[in-house]
């Protein structure tokens, strides 16, 4: 009963994703003009939401006890250097993960 109950969760969630996520493009099928606010959203969200990210990321660091977000900022310079110099966004993200891991597993213990 309930893996039936799991199977079917799982299925309504990835059906809405993908019905979501196809959704765009069966509005604007090359019948219709793309609406100047679709494309203006488009081009500012994700700068939008890599910014939340980062205030998201910084909220709970504490700079008056140990090791007052240290490792924070340490793996914060490592996302903005690894991006410039690569430009790439999944690498710069997944280094960023690496050093901050690294920085409080093995040095601020």
């Amino acid at each position: 009963m309930n893996y039936i109950h799991s199977v079917a969760l799982i299925a309504v969630v990835a059906l809405v994703t993908i019905a979501l996520r196809f959704l765009p493009f069966a509005v604007f099928n090359g019948k219709r003009k793309t609406p100047e606010i679709v494309t203006y959203l488009g081009r500012v969200l994700p700068f939008a939401i890599m910014g939340m990210l980062v205030i998201y990321c910084y909220k709970g660091i504490s700079f008056l006890s140990s090791p007052f977000g240290i490792p924070e900022l340490i793996a914060g310079a490592g996302v903005v250097v690894l991006h410039l110099i690569k430009r790439n966004t999944l690498l710069s993200i997944v280094g960023g993960t690496v050093i901050y891991m690294l920085l409080i597993q093995l040095v601020f213990v």
